[in-house]
C-alpha cells in the first residue's frame, strides 16, 4: 500500500489555516487514488517508483534540497522561481517542510512527519492540477483520475543518464500522456498531447531529479522518443532548448474556451486559454515563448534539483 505520510500534529497552527488542511487532504486523496481503487488491480511499476519508494532513505538530514522551477508559455507570461524542501530528523523520523514557489505563486503546504516519499512529487502534481483547473475550468477530481489511470495503465518507463553536480548518474524515467486516449478528450482538446515526465535516481538527494509537463509537442508531431532525443540523453537539458522558448511577443487573439463543451473561437471566457496572449510579464520573469496570434497553446513547466544547502531555520 502507498505510504500515507502523516501531517505534523503540532505544525498546522492557526497561521496555516484551513487552506493548508484542505491541501493536505488533497495530497492524501491523490496518494490513495494512485494506490488503486480498493485494490482492484496490481500497483504498476510506475506507481511503485513514484509513490511507494522511500526516496528520502539515503538523504542525510538536516539538509535543504533546492529546486529550480521554470515556466515557458505562449498563453501567459512565463517565469522562473524556486522550490525548497527542508529535511530534519526528529525522534528517528524524517520531518519534511516543502516551500513551493514564492510570492503570489506560493502554495501553502503542511509540514510532514515520518516522510518517506519526496513531497515535491505531490506538490508539483497538485500545482499542475490547480493550473489546469484555472486555465480550463475543469474538475480537479477529473484531472487526478486521468493522471492516476495513466500511471496505472499507460506509463512508459526507460533509463537514461543525468548530470548532477558534475557527475553522471543513471536515472529512471516515467512518461505519461493522461489525456491522449481520454474518451472525453473533446472537453479538453488542447490538452490531448500533454506529456508528464518524471526523472528519478537513487544517486541524487531526495531521489527526484526532475519533473516536467509539456503541452504543445503533439502539434509539432513530436513523440516520447523525440522528446527523449530533445534531452540529448541528459535530463539536465530537458528544460533548455525547447521549441517553445523564445522572446515574448505581444498577442491579443483568443483561442476560445478550453473548458467543458465545444470551444467558441474568439469568445474566451475568464480563465480559459487565450493562445497568443503573453503580455510583458513582471520584472525578472523567466523566458517566455513566442506566441503568434491564433497559435495552439504551448506550455512547459519544469522542476529540476539544483543543489543541496543548509536548511533555513
Amino acid at each position: 500500500m502507498t505510504r500515507i505520510q502523516r501531517q505534523r500534529d503540532g505544525g498546522a497552527g492557526p497561521r496555516r489555516g484551513m487552506g493548508v488542511r484542505i491541501m493536505w487532504v488533497a495530497l492524501a486523496v491523490f496518494a490513495l487514488l494512485v494506490a488503486g481503487e480498493a485494490g482492484a488491480q496490481p500497483v504498476s511499476p510506475a506507481e511503485v517508483l513514484l509513490f511507494e519508494t522511500d526516496h528520502l532513505a539515503r538523504t542525510p538530514a538536516p539538509a535543504a534540497l533546492l529546486y529550480d522551477f521554470r515556466k515557458v508559455s505562449n498563453v501567459e507570461p512565463g517565469y522562473s522561481d524556486t522550490v525548497a524542501l527542508d529535511l530534519s530528523r526528529e525522534n528517528g523520523h524524517m520531518h519534511a517542510r516543502l516551500r513551493f514557489l514564492s510570492g503570489a505563486r506560493k502554495r501553502e503546504l503542511p509540514d510532514i512527519d515520518d516522510a518517506h516519499g519526496n513531497p515535491v512529487l505531490l506538490g508539483f502534481l497538485e500545482h499542475d492540477i490547480a493550473e489546469m483547473k484555472r486555465l480550463t475550468g475543469g474538475s480537479t477530481t477529473y484531472f487526478r483520475k486521468r493522471i492516476r489511470m495513466a500511471l496505472a495503465n499507460a506509463a512508459q518507463l526507460s533509463r537514461q543518464p543525468i548530470a548532477f553536480q558534475g557527475k553522471s548518474h543513471e536515472a529512471q524515467v516515467v512518461r505519461i500522456q493522461p489525456y491522449l486516449d481520454d474518451p472525453l478528450h473533446a472537453r479538453f482538446e488542447a490538452y490531448i498531447h500533454k506529456t508528464y515526465t518524471f526523472i528519478l535516481s537513487d544517486a541524487v538527494p531526495g531521489g527526484v531529479y526532475q519533473i516536467s509537463t509539456t503541452l504543445g509537442m503533439g502539434e509539432s508531431g513530436r513523440t516520447f522518443k523525440a522528446a527523449e532525443t530533445r534531452m540529448g540523453g541528459h535530463a539536465g537539458a530537458a528544460s533548455q532548448g525547447t521549441a517553445s522558448q523564445g522572446t515574448a511577443s505581444q498577442g491579443t487573439a483568443s483561442q476560445g474556451t478550453a473548458g467543458p463543451g465545444k470551444a467558441n473561437p474568439g469568445n474566451a471566457s475568464p480563465g480559459a486559454i487565450a493562445a497568443g496572449t503573453t503580455g510583458s510579464g513582471a520584472a525578472g520573469a523567466g523566458p517566455q515563448a513566442r506566441g503568434p496570434v491564433g497559435a495552439a497553446p504551448q506550455i512547459e513547466e519544469t522542476l529540476t534539483l539544483s543543489k543541496v544547502a543548509d536548511p533555513k531555520r
